[in-house]
């Protein structure tokens, strides 16, 4: 077997690729290494065991989502419209990125406190969201805690829906739909306590 160019990078979309196809219940150090081409010892030279090959896939979700959030806030000014720009991004995210969507949040799996990667890029992805709560929260009175809990449950439940396919058989939901209800709490987050 001829090893990738950027074996690190062979594993982990091999990876991603196996989440896609089996689940993270099928989830092997050694198909994983099969799906990339390599012996199956290989992943042991970037990776310690299974746990840090899911951890460096969850930093790396993680780290998309901040993206995908900072890049939805671009010309926006308006709290409301930001908040609701967040959550149309994350449940884009995760419809986009099924496989790091429903690994990022499996601590079962993945103890963040084991992978201090994982853990930053998961607090940077969440400071995102935090810091347009107090947004909210300064022009509301609410707290800022319950503005992003509250918005993180309703766009966290929606995809987890969405991906689960739990809409489709009681409505007809799309992404456009999906934005259609984020895009409803929007005159929401405007009203004061």
């Amino acid at each position: 077997m001829t090893p990738p160019d950027n074996l690190r990078r062979a594993l982990l979309d091999a990876s991603l690729g196996l989440i896609t196809a089996e689940g993270l219940e099928k989830f092997s150090m050694r198909e994983v290494a099969r799906r990339a081409g390599v012996s199956h010892q290989a992943p042991y030279h970037h990776f310690l065991d299974r746990e840090a090959i899911l951890a460096a896939l969850v930093a790396e979700g993680f780290e998309l989502l901040r993206q995908h959030s900072l890049a939805a806030l671009v010309g926006l000014d308006d709290p409301a419209a930001r908040l609701t720009a967040l959550g149309k991004a994350y449940v884009a995210f995760a419809l986009d990125k099924p496989a790091h969507f429903k690994l990022m949040f499996r601590s079962e799996l993945v103890r963040e406190d084991r992978h201090p990667e994982a853990q930053a890029c998961a607090k940077g992805a969440y400071e995102v969201l935090l810091s347009v709560a107090r947004e909210i929260a300064q022009r509301t009175g609410r707290s800022e805690e319950v503005v992003a809990l509250a918005g993180w449950s309703l766009v966290h439940g929606l995809a987890t829906l969405l991906l689960e396919g739990k809409l489709d058989k009681a409505m007809s939901a799309t992404r456009p739909t999906a934005d259609a209800v984020v895009q409803s709490f929007e005159s929401f987050w405007r009203t004061p306590l």
